[in-house]
């Protein structure tokens, strides 16, 4: 598991003056736990995210203290880039939770490569309920077992494992190899079309210009 260090910080810094430092602002909340306002240093955190993302626990050292916690939420800024806040979700390691799995796809479908489909995901993570040590990094789905056009992996699709369940609807959509699209062609115009086109252009003009001699009279 990573380790993080992080330090109590009283609630009425304001977070700009954190950040000019190299600081991001971060809560840890939990069940029965409460809340406490820390700091983290960025460049940590990033190398930390990047290495245990939102679903591997993460020792966060806090006053002599080693907490067990998942990287519930971050913020960063658009245009900068940078770390504007984080959220740390406090876990019992005796205690099920329920955490969103990340869905790595792998292999090559036949619908794809012969049939010339398109593969659609559906899903980017599932949720799975397991202990905090047994949630896996992240879960493989191996699209080579669409064979066939309109074809589609489901939930229920992924094969069990004894440490987790995987807790959402069985009956959702993973991914489908949908048929491409035919592209129809418009014919060129012909002669015969743009004569025609201009007769009915007059035809309406004269109309027109009849409707508005009658008013006149």
């Amino acid at each position: 598991m990573p380790n993080l260090n992080a330090e109590i910080r009283e609630s009425s810094t304001k977070p700009e003056a954190l950040r000019a430092t190299g600081l991001i602002p971060a809560e840890i909340y939990g069940k029965q736990f409460g809340n406490k306002h820390i700091t983290i240093l960025a460049k940590e955190f990033g190398k930390v995210l990047e290495e245990a993302g939102e679903n591997t626990i993460v020792n966060l050292k806090v006053e002599n203290e080693i907490l067990p916690v998942l990287i519930h939420d971050h913020q960063k800024d658009a245009i900068s880039g940078k770390f504007m806040s984080v959220d740390f979700f406090k876990v019992r390691m005796d205690e099920k939770i329920t955490a969103p799995v990340p869905l790595i796809f792998s292999g090559e479908s036949i619908a794809v490569k012969e049939l010339g489909g398109v593969l659609i995901k559906s899903m980017d993570e599932i949720e799975v309920e397991a202990l905090p040590m047994n949630l896996p990094h992240e879960i493989e789905i191996d699209i080579g077992a669409i064979t066939e056009l309109d074809q589609s992996i489901y939930v229920k699709d992924i094969p069990s494992a004894g440490n987790y369940e995987i807790v959402t609807d069985p009956d959702t959509v993973i991914a489908t190899v949908s048929a491409p699209e035919e592209e129809v062609e418009e014919a060129p115009a012909t002669v015969e079309d743009i004569v025609t086109e201009d007769e009915a252009k007059r035809a309406e003009a004269a109309a027109t210009e009849g409707e508005t001699e009658a008013e006149k009279v």
